[in-house]
């Protein structure tokens, strides 16, 4: 199983039955030395499935002081596919380590 950390739209119950085609469950978990920042979606498909034309995406800062609070899901290979669908080109995938001591896969904002 894929570790998969969200902080934004992949929690909605929504979203989760169009990209997974189910509800996800995780635990929460902070994420430490990110701030939250947003970028506008496009891609209608996206927009029809989480019904919000901006969406949030993490820029990595560094500090301690900076932290990011979500949800940790158990998904597959296949649905860390599907969610890598869903998050569009604004977004890289990256695997951090979480307060927990555990590390996931995380999007956050592409830089530059």
């Amino acid at each position: 199983m894929e570790k998969l950390f969200s902080y934004g739209t992949l929690q909605l119950e929504q979203v989760q039955l169009d990209t997974f085609g189910r509800l996800l469950q995780g635990e929460p978990a902070t994420l430490t030395g990110y701030v939250v920042s947003e970028v506008e979606i496009t891609d209608a498909v996206v927009l029809k499935s989480s019904g919000q034309r901006f969406h949030p995406a993490l820029i990595k800062t560094g500090q301690t002081t900076d932290t990011v609070t979500g949800t940790i899901f158990s998904i597959t290979e296949q649905e860390l596919a599907n969610a890598d669908s869903y998050e569009v080109d604004d977004y890289i995938r990256v695997e951090e380590l979480f307060s927990t001591g555990n590390n996931a896969w995380v999007y956050v904002a592409k830089k530059g």
